[in-house]
Parts: structure tokens; C-alpha cells; sequence
């Protein structure tokens, strides 16, 4: 695909020349222009134009947070589409452009930027391909089905100089970033370990239900895309697809891509990484689903820090039987736990959605000064991305920050699947000593798919 670079100078342009009904026909009628500043308050030449690209649950809920912004949707489901160009047209009065297929909508020049949040196995080539047209990218998390895909990915928003925005909110929360800095910052010691609690595999509860034709609103080809060709099967698609190697990796990169990421941020690895995962994993006896339904793994880092991660929900007297009275404690009485347990030589922290605690409590005690290390603050994630956007400046889960916690959790799942040690160099971002689990890194699109080279 051609690249298109198109500036917010080239955008001011263009309205000018709209203006003066030159360029009609790819520009948005002047009428939109004048609702745009009377709904936002922002001059149209400095409005982000934002198309939606997959617009299920997790696409609906980050547009509704751009709202103010998005003029296309595109979907490969035909109500899905609908549906989020009737919401959009209702909180904004304007009718979006509805597209079905994503490369139509980033050949539209008058879009500036895109949300990706498709299947896990179709995040990762429409980000690209944005990126190469010119057009800035927030992609939900994970970002990639593979390691090869991020690295792809890196190299097309730096080739493009595009803003792209990992979806793990997490970073733009406050108590995130308070365990964050005080981790940072030594409150509790040196850190010697992270245990990281996930929930489990949480499969439908209807029976197996036999492969069938796809219902005539789903473009169903479209929705395999670059994976391997089936027939179609209502338990694979939609929500359940994560359970499905061809397109996610299960809890793993569902939850873990979030928690871990906190981990590799919390530990000043987010250029980096462990450098040896090890792993054990159950999975489903009745093979209704091919990720395991339970696991658990530990990844080691050069400094010594060790990461231990578990699904389901882990008992905490079995992770950490030494302070098992000091983690209830943190835990309000638990013994089960999801999120975060920091373990320093001097106390423990535990990080969730809506709950930082610390023992000994007077850690809390000594806030973070401004001489302190102190880490990109955002106080709302769709937010941060675009103000990026008008200052160019790196979001607070850039591309490469993104790619590199989507790797952990991508390490985890070979280890699982391979039921042996890996060893990563996370500086050449290889498989040591291991061409069979080498081979994981990548993945073969289904033709006429290809992962561009950049």
C-alpha cells in the first residue's frame, strides 16, 4: 500500500481548499465543519478525525470515550456496523461513514487516525497498514498475535513518525502509577519478586455446538483474514475467539497483557525483558477450547527478579508461604488474588483495579518527591493519545512499550506450549538455542495476506 503522509498543515489545506469547493469529494461537508466546533470547541483545522475499526464490546467502549471525534466505523458484521453508526450519530447528529472492509477506510484521506479493536489476529496488519498510510493508530491490547508482528509494527510507526496508542489502559490509572513509582523508587526494597494473579479461562457455558454455515450479516472470510481457513463455528468468533491459538493467546494475552505489562513498567523493563521462561500448563480434557485452562509460569530477568504468573486466580499462601500472613494482610483478608503482589526486601505492594495496598503501612507514609523517579503520568488514556497526536509526542503505552509486554505474555505461551525452558535475549528479541520454539515467534498469514516488510 502506498504511503500517505498527511500533516496537520496538509489538513488545513485542505479544508482552505474545501472551502472554495475544491476537493469536494473527499472532504466533509462545511455544515460538518460548523457542527464540529459548536459540539468540541476545536478549531476543524485542528479536529482529529477518528475511524473505528471493529466496532464489537471492546470497540464500542473506546468509542464511546472518542465519540466527539469518530466520523467512520467499520466492521466485517454488518450490525455490529450499524449499530455503532446509529450511537455515533446519536451523540454527535452526523452520520459516520460505514465501511466493511478497513482498507477502503485508510485509503479516506480525511481520516486522520484509526482505533483498531478487531479479533487479537487482525490487530496487528490494519495498524501497520495505517500507520503506512499516514494515519495515527491506538490498537487495543494485545497488540500482536505473534512476536514478529510487533516487531513489524515498531519499525512501520517510526519509519511514519505515526503517534501509536496501546490499549492498556491500566497506565493511565492513578494507583497503577503510585506502585509504579514507589516500586521505582526503592519504598519497599529491592525487589526480588512479582507475583502476578489471572483470572481463568472463561468459556460459554452452552454445549458444543456443530460447525455451520455464518449467519449472512458476518463476512466471514474477511473475519479470518490472514488466519488459517474453517468453517465457521459460533463458539470461535466474536468473545470466544481468544480461546483459540489461530487468533489469541487465551487469558495470557487477554489479562496478562495488562498485568504483565504493569510488571514490566513497575521494573523499568519496558525496553526489555525476562531472559528465561519456564512454564507448565493444563488444558481442557473435552478440547472444547486450545488454550490451557490453567497455568503457570516463571520468567527471570538478568537483575535477578523473578515473575511468577498464574491462572486461575492463585492462592497466595502457595506463592508466597513465607509472608503468607503479610499478603492476606495486603489482600484484606484474601487468599486469593488477581493483579499485582510486589515482593521488596523491606515489605510487600499489591496493585489492582481500584485497590493499592502496603505493608508495612507506613510506606505510604514518605510520598513521591519531585527529585524521586517519577514516570509518564496520564490521567485518561484515550485522552493522552490524542493530545500525542497534536504534540507528537510519544503516548504514555507507545508501540514499543505495547509490543514489548504483548512479547511476555507471547514467551509464556511458547514455553506452555513447547513444556520447555526458553531463553530469550530480550536485546536481539530471539529464542536462544531452540529452532522449534524459535518458530513460534512468527506466524504464516493465510494468503493473499502478508505481513509487510518495513
Amino acid at each position: 500500500m502506498p504511503k500517505q503522509t498527511f500533516h496537520y498543515g496538509d489538513r488545513r489545506e485542505f479544508l482552505r481548499r474545501t472551502a472554495l469547493g475544491v476537493g469536494a469529494g473527499l472532504a466533509f461537508p462545511n455544515l460538518f465543519l460548523n457542527k464540529t466546533f459548536a459540539a468540541t470547541g476545536q478549531n476543524p483545522s485542528e479536529f482529529i478525525r477518528l475511524g473505528v475499526i471493529g466496532t464489537g464490546g471492546q470497540g464500542v467502549a473506546n468509542m464511546r470515550a472518542m465519540m466527539k471525534n469518530v466520523v467512520a466505523v467499520c466492521d466485517v458484521d454488518t450490525t455490529h456496523a450499524a449499530s455503532a453508526a446509529a450511537l455515533v450519530e446519536k451523540a454527535t447528529t452526523r452520520k459516520p461513514a460505514v465501511f466493511s472492509d478497513y482498507r477502503k477506510l485508510l485509503e479516506d484521506k480525511s481520516i486522520d487516525a484509526v482505533l483498531v479493536a478487531t479479533p487479537d489476529h487482525w490487530h496487528a496488519l490494519p495498524s501497520i497498514e495505517a500507520c503506512l498510510a499516514g494515519k495515527d493508530v491506538y490498537c487495543e491490547k494485545p497488540l500482536t498475535l505473534f512476536i514478529e508482528e510487533g516487531k513489524t509494527l515498531v519499525k512501520a510507526a517510526r519509519k511514519t513518525n505515526r503517534i501509536v496508542q496501546c490499549g492498556s489502559q491500566q497506565r493511565s490509572e492513578a494507583k497503577f502509577l503510585q506502585a509504579a513509582e514507589y516500586v521505582r523508587n526503592g519504598r519497599i526494597g529491592k525487589i526480588k519478586r512479582v507475583l502476578v494473579g489471572l483470572v481463568g479461562v472463561n468459556w460459554t457455558k452452552d454445549p458444543l455446538v456443530a460447525d455451520s454455515a455464518p449467519p449472512p450479516e458476518l463476512d466471514y472470510d474477511m473475519w479470518l483474514g490472514p488466519a488459517p481457513a474453517r468453517p465457521y463455528n459460533k463458539q470461535r468468533v466474536h468473545y470466544l475467539f481468544r480461546f483459540f491459538w489461530d487468533y489469541s493467546g487465551g487469558q495470557m494475552t487477554n489479562w496478562g497483557a495488562h498485568h504483565l505489562d504493569i510488571t514490566q513498567w513497575a521494573l523499568g523493563m519496558d525496553d526489555s525483558g525476562p531472559t528465561e521462561i519456564v512454564a507448565t500448563g493444563e488444558f481442557d480434557p473435552e478440547k472444547r477450547f486450545e488454550v490451557p485452562k490453567a497455568f503457570a509460569i516463571t520468567y527471570k530477568y538478568a537483575n535477578g527478579v523473578v515473575v511468577e504468573c498464574q491462572s486461575p486466580v492463585p492462592k497466595v499462601a502457595t506463592l508466597i508461604p513465607e509472608r503468607k500472613e503479610q499478603a492476606m494482610e495486603i489482600l484484606d483478608g484474601k487468599t486469593e488474588f488477581t493483579g499485582c503482589i510486589f515482593e521488596g526486601e523491606k515489605g510487600l505492594l499489591y496493585v489492582n483495579r481500584g485497590v493499592i495496598r502496603v505493608w508495612p503501612e507506613e510506606v505510604f507514609e514518605t510520598p513521591i518527591k519531585d527529585t524521586d523517579v517519577r514516570l509518564h503520568k496520564s490521567k485518561e488514556h484515550h485522552e493522552n493519545w490524542l493530545e500525542c497526536i497534536k504534540s507528537r509526542k510519544l503516548p504514555i503505552c507507545d508501540v514499543a512499550i505495547g509490543h514489548r509486554s504483548a512479547t511476555v505474555c507471547h514467551l509464556g505461551n511458547i514455553a506452555i506450549r513447547t513444556g520447555r525452558k526458553i531463553q530469550w535475549d530480550p536485546a536481539k528479541e530471539v529464542i536462544v538455542g531452540d529452532t522449534e520454539a524459535a518458530k513460534l515467534t512468527t506466524k504464516e498469514y493465510r494468503a493473499p495476506w502478508k505481513l509487510p516488510v518495513v
